[in-house]
């Protein structure tokens, strides 16, 4: 058996999607259409909410923040899969395998905790609406961009740190990134600490996020239900929608890639790569399509942009 010492020169393989490597130009069409979507709609809002005096209000630039975050996540690894469709580069050196970790991971636990500040702002908006400005001010919206970051890099950075001690006896990883436990398996060495850990980072993310805004959104029904007018009560609801499809569309792909991938036995190993490619990238690609149809303001501003 090969045993492979940590150095500068040392590169990993990304095999792309396995069994699927005589099909890599079709499927380099997904991609490169997905992140054209990507750049073109996040780039958009961010301009939008840049330029626009009126949208620099507590919820556009959350919303730009969750722009941000998308556009990082996105750019973090399809351009490396598109030269591996295209070019065949396949090979990426250790350091760039687990920066490009870092910043994946990072990006999805970031985009969580906006998600959970969003909440905040729905709750606050629906059930304290004449305190809504004084409460969400910018510095404290700012804030709330920096306890995400801050989350997301105390949360990530010991996975790559954790990787580092590890010997690697297998180069080849079956993926199209570098994903925290496909690298984990290419290790030799005792990987426990590294398991429990991503496990523990799950469970954190996604059980307290999810527990925080389920929270949110139960004193939001709460209040709704208190109120008498039929109109009162659709326009709170219609509030909170473009707010509900992102978190159904960032959590739902990721817990049933999740779960395909612990009791999916039967399923193909290609199948687990594109549906780990695709709960990355959905909610990349259809969070300024939701906002853009939900929020009139956008849609506004979109429309007029276009008329000049």
């Amino acid at each position: 058996m090969l045993i492979f010492n940590h150095s500068s020169s040392m590169t990993f393989t990304l095999m792309g999607v396995p069994g699927l490597e005589s099909q890599n130009l079709w499927l380099s069409v997904p991609f490169a259409s997905m992140l054209l979507a990507v750049l073109i709609g996040n780039g958009v809002i961010l301009f939008l909410v840049v330029t626009e005096p009126t949208l620099h209000t507590p919820m556009y630039l959350l919303l730009a923040l969750l722009m941000v975050t998308d556009l990082a996540s996105t750019l973090a690894f399809v351009p490396k899969v598109l030269c591996l469709f295209w070019f065949g580069d396949q090979d990426i050196a250790m350091h760039a395998c687990f920066t490009q970790m870092f910043f994946i991971h990072g990006a999805s636990v970031m985009r969580s905790a906006l998600l959970v500040a969003m909440a905040f702002d729905r709750f606050v908006a629906v059930c304290e609406p004449l305190r809504y400005n004084t409460i969400l001010s910018h510095s404290l919206v700012g804030r709330l961009g920096l306890v995400a970051l801050a989350k997301s890099v105390i949360l990530i950075l010991p996975m790559p740190l954790l990787l580092q001690r590890l010997t690697f006896c297998r180069m080849i990883i079956p993926h199209t990134y570098c994903d925290h436990m496909a690298v984990v398996k290419m290790a030799c060495s005792n990987t426990r600490p590294n398991r429990i850990y991503g496990l523990f980072v799950v469970l954190l993310v996604v059980g307290l996020d999810l527990l925080l805004i389920g929270f949110s959104y139960a004193l939001i029904l709460q209040a709704v239900v208190r109120l008498n007018s039929r109109d009162a009560t659709f326009k709170a609801l219609n509030t909170c929608s473009a707010h509900l499809f992102v978190i159904l569309i960032t959590y739902v792909p990721a817990l049933f890639s999740s779960v395909t991938h612990r009791i999916g036995r039967n399923v193909p190993l290609h199948a687990h790569i594109i549906l780990a490619n695709l709960y990355l990238l959905v909610p990349s690609m259809f969070n300024p399509i939701i906002y853009g149809i939900k929020m009139k303001e956008i849609r506004d501003k979109v429309a007029k942009c276009l008329c000049r």
